[in-house]
């Protein structure tokens, strides 16, 4: 019985009867082989010819032949393909200006989406091992390649919008490439994520009771520290502002060790709005925003509320975010008939008015009497003072978090007026509009 292959239409024909994916564009097929009129440093007859497709996505298909020898292992004429492929097709992006800024492209980026069929002519080929299933033979690169790029060169010339189509496949790829690389993993020992050193944790392991705050600065945390209830109450200092993870990718999150140590201390990992995320190793019932009442305070609240919103957007729905609400100012009233002197804590300007107010209606005549203290930050306040007025559960004032009136979408769309890079017109508009309603802390 004899069986009988036939390829009209030679390499290109057997490739496209072979591919497993449709080919993003036209087909790129050449061959050259060297004449005796040539002044290449190659012997008359060397050469190859060669078909080459390329898809966006599925298995790649690559024979590769020396002499008509399967070269089941590659070798160096397939690198010369590559070599020839990826010089044209760079050479054709810079010439168009289209690789963005950030972006390097390597050989891989090109030939990782490429299915081919190469065969290579070289005279005296020198293969890998006695089964010849990779050639060896230095000279064959530099042949390949010097037949291959301008060939290529030619087709995108001649084929632009084939060229820009492919030159952006390339990008993508260089770009994916990138981005897995620049992946950055949870810090771990021992099998085990590592708390953060800075963090003071609680004794209970409890998560109904548990409370972790996430308080601005190191003094505010040291006050923090001696006030809490080392049974139920953990203290994370943050230094500085966090940063705006609003247009941050999930992957680089851990790059910053503010956002790593909030994500390894409350034990959930960061994940979108549509995910199904693992809270079992949540550690704490309650995790607090703890700012000062100022407009720095208040500018660190939304950079957190925006890592909550954004990277873990669970915890918000299932209400374990919340925010502490430090006050402004503390008066110290003078004993008032049968009442004695005491300590009033005012959240704010106007809640100081109310203070004073209902003072001299309890008989305090001369507002000098009063002394009102404004705190600069919860670092002025001792941990006496702290406790009583932020820590205490049965004092404090704890907001929870929640999307309010507004549902995801709504909110999502406030978030990136405010928090967006390209929403500087937006949020100027915004000032225009409402500045005049808003209280400067100067």
């Amino acid at each position: 019985e004899t069986l009988t292959w036939l390829y009209k239409g030679g390499l290109r024909d057997y490739l496209q009867q072979s591919l497993l994916a449709e080919p993003l564009v036209p087909l790129f097929e050449g061959a050259h082989h060297a004449s005796s009129h040539e002044s290449e440093n190659f012997a008359e007859g060397e050469g190859a010819a060669w078909c080459v497709a390329f898809a966006e996505q599925g298995q790649s298909l690559r024979e590769s032949y020396v002499n008509l020898i399967p070269t089941v292992a590659g070798g160096t004429h397939e690198a010369g393909l590559k070599e020839g492929l990826f010089n044209a097709i760079k050479a054709f992006i810079d010439m168009h200006s289209l690789l963005p800024k950030g972006v390097k492209l390597m050989p891989d980026d090109v030939f990782g989406r490429a299915s081919f069929v190469l065969s290579a002519k070289v005279l005296d080929p020198q293969f890998q091992g006695q089964t010849k299933e990779r050639l060896n033979s230095r000279d064959a690169l530099r042949l390949v390649s010097a037949y291959v790029k301008p060939a290529f060169d030619l087709w995108l010339g001649q084929h632009v919008e084939h060229g820009k189509k492919l030159a952006e496949l390339v990008i993508r790829q260089a770009q994916a490439r990138q981005k897995a690389g620049q992946k950055i993993e949870k810090r771990k020992g021992s099998g085990v994520a590592v708390l953060p050193g800075k963090l003071t944790d609680c004794e209970s392991r409890d998560l109904a009771d548990n409370e972790l705050f996430l308080v601005e600065g190191d003094s505010a945390g040291g006050s923090a520290k001696m006030g809490r209830n080392k049974e139920t109450q953990a203290i994370l200092p943050l230094r500085g502002k966090v940063l705006n993870t609003w247009e941050v990718e999930r992957d680089r999150l851990f790059a910053n060790n503010e956002i790593h140590d909030i994500a390894v201390a409350i034990g959930v990992d960061p994940h979108g709005a549509g995910d199904t995320p693992d809270l079992s190793n949540l550690r704490y019932g309650k995790i607090c925003i703890l700012s000062d009442a100022d407009v720095d305070g208040s500018h660190i609240q939304v950079l957190l509320l925006t890592l909550f919103f954004r990277h873990f957007p669970k915890l918000i729905e299932t209400g374990h975010i919340y925010v502490a609400k430090p006050p402004l100012f503390r008066v110290d009233a003078p004993a008032r008939g049968k009442k004695p002197a005491t300590k009033i804590y005012a959240l704010d300007a106007a809640e100081l008015q109310a203070v004073t107010d209902k003072l001299k209606k309890e008989g305090v005549r001369d507002p000098a009497s009063l002394s009102i203290s404004r705190f600069k930050g919860l670092g002025e306040m001792s941990a006496e003072q702290l406790w009583d007025t932020t820590l205490n559960p049965d004092t404090r004032r704890l907001l929870r978090v929640d999307h309010g009136a507004l549902d995801v979408d709504a909110t999502t769309a406030s978030l990136t007026k405010l928090m967006g890079k390209g929403e500087a017109a937006a949020r100027r508009e915004l000032m225009e509009l409402h500045g005049d309603a808003v209280e400067i802390d100067i």
